[in-house]
């Protein structure tokens, strides 16, 4: 027998992921948390979409092609954000967000 679960409770759980990943921004200081919290709140977004998707439309796949795109552009982000990491820490010999406050050479 199929249980379906309320719609309330996918929203009680992406936004307490989004912002624990709003919290995580703020206050942390290393820059791989910084971006595992905006990866965190992409993700809840992806919930969102899934959910009012199945909930308002279930014979459409728009929220579906919506999350496709948010996974394509969290990726790239991800790979940009770590390639700007790797050149942070080879420049300051840290990744504290507070220790790395002048960017020009």
């Amino acid at each position: 027998m199929l249980y379906t679960i309320s719609i309330k409770y996918f929203l009680i759980l992406s936004t307490l992921m989004f912002f624990s990943g709003v919290a995580g921004f703020i206050i942390r200081k290393n820059l791989i948390t910084i971006l595992m919290s905006v990866e965190l709140m992409l993700n809840a977004v992806n919930i969102n979409f899934l959910v009012f998707n199945r909930y308002l439309y279930p014979d459409q796949l728009q929220g579906h092609f919506f999350s496709l795109f948010i996974v394509a552009i969290a990726a790239a982000e991800a790979s940009v954000a770590i390639a700007l990491i790797i050149n942070i820490y080879r420049r300051f010999n840290t990744i504290m967000v507070n220790k790395v406050d002048e960017m020009k050479y």
